[in-house]
């Protein structure tokens, strides 16, 4: 960890994180909060769940939506350990969530500051508030040791 200790909820989304590798998932964690309590938090389940959507930030926003008996998280903020790719990205805007804190980057699958960049989109619904950088180090060494591990 560096000089800083890590807010609170990008602790959990990272032990969320912890948690998939755990289970033989890519190691990515997601935390929603609203009114400063945390409402929601997962971890990536595509091969658990048998599902392709079953992305960490998909699966923390439906639990919020659920929690707070709405589709609109718009005074809600997502932190995630990695930059969401273009389909969490969809969901984000959709959900209209106000704040996103994401720790690494993600130059390959990332749909934020890289790729399809959809919050730069003119057909962008919503574009929340981004915070990146969040952990980085401590998200990018847990995704470098769980795909060292597998080769």
């Amino acid at each position: 960890m560096g000089k800083w200790p890590l807010p609170e909820p990008m602790a959990l989304a990272l032990a969320q994180a912890e948690a998939a590798a755990a289970a033989g998932e890519v190691p990515i964690g997601a935390v929603v909060m609203h009114g400063g309590r945390i409402v929601a938090a997962a971890h990536n389940a595509p091969r658990r769940l048998h599902d392709p959507t079953a992305h960490a930030e998909i699966l923390a926003i439906r639990a919020a939506a659920a929690a707070l008996g709405n589709e609109r998280l718009d005074d809600c903020e997502l932190w995630v350990t990695l930059e969401p790719c273009a389909m969490c990205a969809g969901a984000i805007a959709h959900a209209r969530i106000a704040r996103v804190y994401y720790g690494a980057e993600d130059p390959k699958g990332g749909a934020v500051a890289h790729g399809a960049r959809v919050f730069e989109q003119p057909q962008c619904l919503h574009r929340p508030e981004i915070y990146a950088g969040i952990g980085d180090r401590e998200s990018a060494d847990l995704l470098r040791g769980f795909f060292r591990d597998r080769r």
